[in-house]
């Protein structure tokens, strides 16, 4: 099947319906319902277990607890450099380049609108307009716990409800706008090196996202739901925790002009986490 034949089917299945049903397998208990699921995943999805903290498949007590698996301390190191901001998942890029006057590249052909992709807030349409950004895919065989590319403080969070497409790289280069399109989550951070975006993108079978300080975010709201946090006290330190997405997605940052993309970030290009990501200039 043909890319584009592929990705024209998201357009009529049900994203939300899809996305319920694996909600509820992937929390399963019954151990022989449990297992099988598990089993037939990993056939399909080949994972280092060898990096886990728990190196048993089935002594987790359901899918969702598998794929949100911690890794041994110590099996992903953070670039030396403290100023330099590291890649907040495992993956590989998507897209890593200049914003260009508030247009986020997509693909070849395809670029969205960052006020769009925010929700529709100006001020951080304004902020990082003319910054950078880098969009990072995680397959469903990758650690899908999210982390800090920097040490930040939370100002606030949008919850912006959306169509599910998949996220695989031959849907994206044939759907238009789809990450502007996608259900997600955007947080704000205030950091040493200036402000920092990080977006949640939700895809099909990713039936919710969660956040450390919020805790699980569902689709059941069908209007943008706004979080502030100004008034709160809550810092992530550094390759810090602070979501996971419950099966696999995207993750984009947003960066000022005052950082540098590193080197190494290139379409296509297999990412870790904790490797550099961006550098002040």
């Amino acid at each position: 099947m043909s890319d584009k034949l592929f990705a024209a089917l998201f357009y009529i299945l049900p994203h939300h319906a899809i996305s319920w049903l694996m909600f509820k397998l992937a929390r399963v208990r019954w151990t022989p319902m449990k297992n099988l699921i598990i089993r037939v995943y990993t056939r399909l999805n080949p994972v280092r277990m060898y990096e886990a903290v728990e190196q048993d498949m089935f002594a987790y007590e359901h899918l969702n607890a598998f794929f949100t698996r911690a890794l041994k301390p110590g099996v992903r190191p953070l670039a030396e450099d403290e100023d330099n901001w590291v890649c907040p998942v495992d993956g590989s890029v998507s897209q890593a380049q200049a914003i260009e006057d508030g247009r986020v590249f997509q693909a070849k052909g395809h670029d969205y609108s960052l006020l769009e992709l925010v929700g529709g807030d100006g001020e951080m349409e304004s902020t990082f307009k003319n910054g950078k950004f880098a969009t990072l895919y995680l397959s469903p065989r990758d650690y899908h716990r999210i982390h800090m590319p920097t040490s930040g403080k939370l100002r606030h969070m949008q919850y912006i409800p959306g169509r599910l497409f998949s996220v695989a790289p031959g849907v994206v280069n044939n759907i238009p706008r789809l990450f502007a399109r996608n259900e997600r989550v955007v947080c704000y951070f205030d950091t040493d090196q200036g402000p920092m975006g990080l977006i949640l993108v939700g895809a099909i079978n990713v039936s919710a996202m969660e956040t450390v300080w919020h805790g699980l975010i569902t689709s059941e709201a069908k209007n943008i739901k706004r979080f502030e946090y100004k008034n709160d006290d809550i810092v992530l330190e550094r390759g810090e925790e602070m979501g996971r997405f419950n099966l696999g997605s995207t993750v984009i940052v947003l960066m000022t002009d005052a950082m540098e993309l590193d080197p190494m970030m290139t379409t296509d290009s297999e990412i870790k986490l904790g490797q550099s990501l961006a550098r002040p200039c």
